[in-house]
């Protein structure tokens, strides 16, 4: 018997969104290179412009948790908050690792 590992996350996304959310997932795995690199060059206005767009694409994929990350990310560079960035980027790093998509017809 094979079991699913427990730490897996399912998300559940309209079959119509299977040709683009691969690309969506790709483009946040680069995300994840540009805020890591504007953290370090304290660019935050990227880091804001970026958790800015994931807070309003995320759940249009069916991503809620992408959303969730993208506005904490807005709000901790508008109080220039560099260890929630860093902490939001590793949840990023984390979810990405560890989602599985399921479509749904």
């Amino acid at each position: 018997m094979t079991m699913e590992p427990t730490n897996t996350l399912t998300v559940h996304v309209d079959q119509y969104l299977e040709e683009i959310v691969p690309g969506f997932l790709e483009n946040r795995r680069r995300d994840v290179q540009t805020l890591t690199t504007s953290l370090a060059q304290s660019d935050l206005k990227t880091i804001h412009l970026i958790g800015h767009r994931m807070k309003g694409d995320g759940g249009g994929y069916g991503f809620d948790a992408i959303s969730v990350i993208g506005a904490a990310l807005e709000q901790a560079a508008t109080k220039e908050d560099r260890s929630a960035i860093q902490h939001q980027i590793d949840a990023l790093v984390d979810f990405l690792a560890r989602v599985t998509v399921v479509y749904r017809g």
